[in-house]
């Protein structure tokens, strides 16, 4: 994706605790004791939301924010706009802290540099559908003139156009939370909130819905942080992924290392129900590449060979990998043929297939091949290779055996 972990956060979340109740800062020390939440809640009555929160957020990344009800995950997203204030901690978007702001720099903070995206879609029943994309910037100050143009832009964007003129009870709730989208991009701000933003919808509308933010995101590059209390959601939209149990931070990393290396039993339990053919790449699961043979001549091919532990190899030459060579194919040959060059007729054509695939697209030519299947990478040179016995595992209940 498109952020490079090697240059600073644009946002960090440093030593965040928030305890509901009028005695917040007394009973923070219990939390720092170590006392449980539930222990607390009973002694004090107050409610442990956030316990040590430190998180980094890279500009350009889905960073999604993952728990069950509960976890502290919606209590989390409304401190990054101050919606909630903090019992302690910071958070700092790229040089300012937004627990420093005074009443109106935080209005001016939350209309330019952030948006949120809610799941009822929050939409202004009495507005049209143009009115409720344009209304933040028309709140920023913009001529009518600007913002229509520019929510007509955005409702193109989201698929929308011809609803300019409709109002919210008239479109179905796919439809609503595409306004609700468009709304939140049209204010420009860099960052965007999505809290639980394709829970209400229906599972086909959902799956939509996450097809359209990946493809947006491919183009726009904003900063997103996405709530959700479903893995498969998490695994298939977050660059990176942070789970909350409690109010703590209980595991954060890209979505193949919380797959193949749950933190603990609760991340496991999470993570033994998902559809891993749809969460693992190839690149994640392929074992080391096999031989290859890059002879020019049968005689060299079958020197090649004999070195080799395997009975097969795959043929490159300058145009790259062309086809499976076989070590029964070249025994079959005669010696007095050694010097001729390998021509297409001695292959058999096994599929590439690239790094960056999905298991799931990938089933069908693994299950066909006699042979493991080459892994190509973006410069198109053989990388690994896929067997069904590594699919098999991989796609198995266990944990995927470590590499």
């Amino acid at each position: 994706m498109s952020h490079q972990q090697n240059s600073a956060p644009l946002i960090q979340v440093k030593n965040l605790y928030k305890i509901f109740g009028p005695k917040d800062k007394q009973v923070l020390t219990k939390v720092k004791a170590g006392q449980s939440k539930d222990a607390i809640l009973a002694e004090t009555g107050h409610t442990v939301g956030l316990s040590d929160i430190n998180l980094n957020i890279y500009a350009g990344e889905i960073f999604v924010i993952m728990g069950l009800s509960g976890s502290g995950k919606s209590t989390l997203i409304r401190h990054f706009n101050r919606l909630i204030e903090p019992t302690e901690g910071s958070i700092i978007i790229e040089d300012t802290d937004v627990m420093t702001l005074n009443a109106s720099q935080l209005q001016d903070f939350r209309r330019h540099k952030m948006s949120m995206v809610f799941q009822r879609f929050g939409l202004m029943p009495h507005r049209t559908v143009l009115q409720n994309v344009g209304y933040g910037l028309s709140v920023q100050g913009a001529k009518p003139a600007q913002w229509q143009q520019q929510a007509q832009q955005w409702l193109t964007t989201v698929g929308l156009t011809g609803y300019e003129q409709s109002y919210p009870a008239n479109l179905s709730g796919g439809q609503q939370q595409r306004v609700g989208l468009a709304r939140a991009l049209c204010t420009n701000a860099e960052v965007l909130l999505m809290d639980e933003a394709f829970s209400a919808l229906d599972p086909l509308i959902r799956s939509e819905m996450q097809d359209q933010l990946i493809s947006l995101q491919e183009k726009l590059h904003k900063t997103i942080i996405f709530i959700t209390h479903d893995l498969d959601e998490a695994l298939r939209l977050g660059d990176r992924i942070a789970i909350l149990r409690d109010g703590k931070l209980i595991q954060q990393g890209k979505p193949v290392d919380i797959l193949l290396n749950p933190a603990d039993d609760y991340v496991e339990a999470f993570v033994k129900d998902v559809n891993r053919a749809r969460a693992l790449t190839v690149a994640t699961v392929m074992k080391p590449q096999g031989v290859r043979i890059s002879a020019e001549t049968i005689g060299e091919a079958v020197a090649e060979m004999r070195n080799a532990k395997d009975d097969y190899g795959y043929f490159i030459d300058d145009d790259g990998y062309q086809g499976v060579i076989t070590q029964q194919t070249l025994e079959d040959i005669n010696e007095a043929d050694y010097d001729k060059a390998i021509d297409q007729s001695m292959l058999e054509t096994v599929p590439a297939i690239t790094t960056d695939a999905l298991l799931e697209t990938v089933i069908p030519e693994t299950l066909d091949s006699d042979h493991p299947l080459p892994v190509i990478n973006e410069a198109g040179d053989v990388t690994g290779r896929l067997s069904r016995s590594t699919l098999a595992e991989a796609l198995s209940d266990q944990a995927v055996p470590r590499q």
